[in-house]
């Protein structure tokens, strides 16, 4: 039995008309079919144990490999110096480079040309400091020296020019102690301080948002096949000569995939604290709500895939179409969700993964309340009951006459 409400125009004189909730009781739905449909596939999962150790090993694996994988923290990038000046304010320069730890210097032979290095790529950036750089340095004049750098490979870019910025300070101190003189202060000093990731470890960052797109992609994948599989193997025909209707099938076999969706949830959870030291700020408790809200809202989506395909080929296809790739590029996992154009911005609106991506995140390093988290929640809350609703209308569709 459940229980719907609805909302009513009614007559009340003599004060006119006003609107009040009517509830009723519906029949269709029992309890009891809905558990045997689930304890039936959870047979079925049971019966495949391969599958099933895959389910649980192969997002294990991804989260352990791509985690480490993964680093946006660049070390020694390889640095060809061509010194053309060889006075000691170059050696000086080159020095504070080499002592940064991010730059691996390489001196290059000064005729040869000087991007030769990045033609190759054996460099990613190179120095070059011309006649006459400590002459300009000791008289005052303003010492310059370029620095070019591999524009190609874009990813490298940013993170290079922010290096230069706090080795300019280091040789800028260097220089300053070989003429005898102190630091000039600037009337304006900005301190940056990292707050929530203090050392912008990449871990931190990307080993959660893995998890969002690991089990978006498991989640639709377990769920797209098995009404289709039911389809191809004739035993659909079967199920629905019983009494048992469209809504507890649904009900029926979401409800063991999800309970997998949450284990393999917990294990990414349990890897990412103990394998990568992730922090963990927020609620437990308002984690676990989302966790569940994502992973059931991805799950019905598969299933309103299975339903409207009936073939496992196809339902495999549309899964990879709607769930793996969208949830790899436009999630918020690689590139950020508030830097995309205007289009695709209101566009990742509709993936719940874009949702669950922030409370994770949010969740894992900041320790935001739920009151913080309401519209993620409200987001995934509709998806759900959206998905539901869809693959139980077009399952009606396919088993009425």
């Amino acid at each position: 039995m459940w229980f719907y409400c609805s909302l009513a125009w009614v007559p009340f004189v003599p004060w006119g008309f006003k609107w009040v909730w009517g509830c009723a009781v519906k029949a269709s739905f029992q309890w009891q079919r809905a558990r045997a449909i689930a304890f039936k596939e959870t047979r079925h999962i049971l019966r495949d144990p391969v599958t099933l150790a895959m389910t649980f090993a192969l997002p294990l694996l991804m989260v352990a490999y791509f985690g480490y994988a993964i680093d946006f923290n660049m070390h020694e990038i390889h640095l060809d110096v061509y010194d053309r000046d060889q006075s000691r304010a170059s050696r000086q320069l080159i020095e504070a480079f080499r002592s940064s730890n991010y730059f691996k210097v390489r001196l290059a032979d000064t005729p040869v040309k000087p991007t030769s290095g990045m033609d190759g790529e054996a460099a990613k950036a190179t120095l070059v400091i011309e006649p006459g750089f400590g002459r300009d340095f000791y008289n005052g004049r303003g010492a310059q020296a370029q620095v070019l750098v591999d524009g190609a490979d874009n990813s490298t870019v940013g993170v290079v020019l922010g290096y230069l910025n706090g080795v300019k300070q280091i040789a800028t101190q260097k220089l300053l102690s070989l003429k005898g003189g102190a630091v000039p202060l600037s009337p304006v000093q900005l301190r940056s301080r990292f707050l929530f990731n203090p050392e912008l470890n990449t871990q931190w960052f990307m080993v959660p948002g893995l998890s969002v797109v690991v089990l978006a992609m498991l989640s639709i994948m377990l769920t797209a096949l098995t009404i289709a599989r039911e389809w191809e193997n004739g035993s659909m025909e079967l199920l629905l000569s019983t009494p048992v209707s469209p809504l507890e099938i649904i009900v029926g076999k979401l409800s063991p995939y999800v309970a997998v969706g949450v284990s393999v949830q917990l294990l990414i959870y349990t890897v990412a604290r103990l394998l990568f030291g992730v922090p963990f700020e927020g609620s437990h408790l308002i984690f676990a709500a989302g966790a569940l809200l994502f992973i059931a809202s991805y799950m019905a989506q598969g299933l309103v895939i299975s339903v409207a395909t009936r073939q496992q080929r196809l339902a495999m296809q549309f899964s990879q179409i709607t769930g793996m790739m969208p949830t790899l590029l436009l999630s918020g996992f690689i590139f950020p969700v508030e830097n995309m154009p205007a289009f695709f911005h209101y566009f990742t609106g509709i993936l719940p993964a874009r949702w669950f991506m922030t409370i994770i995140r949010e969740e894992f390093l900041m320790g935001p309340g739920l009151a913080d988290l309401a519209l993620p929640f409200t987001v995934l809350v509709f998806f759900n009951v959206l998905f539901v609703t869809l693959a139980v209308r077009t399952f009606k569709k396919d088993v009425e006459p």
